[in-house]
């Protein structure tokens, strides 16, 4: 059973989870946020702790956005757009348990004094900004790290924000362009 409470969109996104892990959700209902899920989500934080688990698309980021600035110690899971996307579909819903699982694993909590660890120059040097595989190459490292898809500009605040190490991030490199390595034989 996990701790804290679970924030996700919706109802399928409950059932995909109870599939996955023994878990508590709280359900925003997409963007709406009712009075009523919102004291909901604030008696969590408070008593439990809470993750956010939103869905890898647009809609997903904005509720993540605004729940990190109302609870800002809130955890965050992040499941890969490709483990999350079914028949043109993307969502926690269309996630199979074990990338859910995965994504639990590999929970992280903004840190509210970023660190400069990483720049734009790191994004570029590591085909991640600005080369054609860059989006595909985020994509890669989010899943490995825990941080989800983003484009440069989000991505390099989550590194910073998250409390990604430079010895984190090599390792993920390094792994990733092994895999690419071996993949272009």
């Amino acid at each position: 059973m996990i701790k804290e409470v679970l924030v996700v969109e919706g109802k399928m996104d409950v059932v995909a989870i109870d599939k996955a892990v023994e878990a508590d959700c709280i359900i925003t209902e997409g963007f709406n946020l009712k009075k009523q899920a919102l004291k909901n989500i604030e008696q969590a934080y408070k008593k439990r702790g809470i993750i956010i688990l939103t869905d890898p698309d647009s809609a997903g980021e904005r509720i993540r956005s605004y729940l990190t600035k109302r609870f800002p110690n809130a955890k965050h899971a992040f499941v890969p757009v490709e483990d999350a996307t079914d028949n043109d579909d993307i969502g926690i819903e269309q996630a199979k348990p074990d990338a859910i699982r995965k994504a639990l694993e590999k929970v992280r909590t903004m840190d509210w004094e970023p660190t400069n660890n990483f720049s734009g120059a790191d994004l570029i040097v590591n085909d991640l900004s600005g080369a054609n595989a860059a989006a595909s190459r985020r994509a890669k490292l989010g899943a490995k790290l825990g941080l989800g898809f983003a484009n440069a500009k989000t991505f390099l605040k989550r590194l910073n924000h998250y409390g990604v190490t430079r010895e984190e991030f090599d390792k993920a490199v390094a792994e990733l362009n092994a895999e690419e390595a071996e993949e272009n034989k």
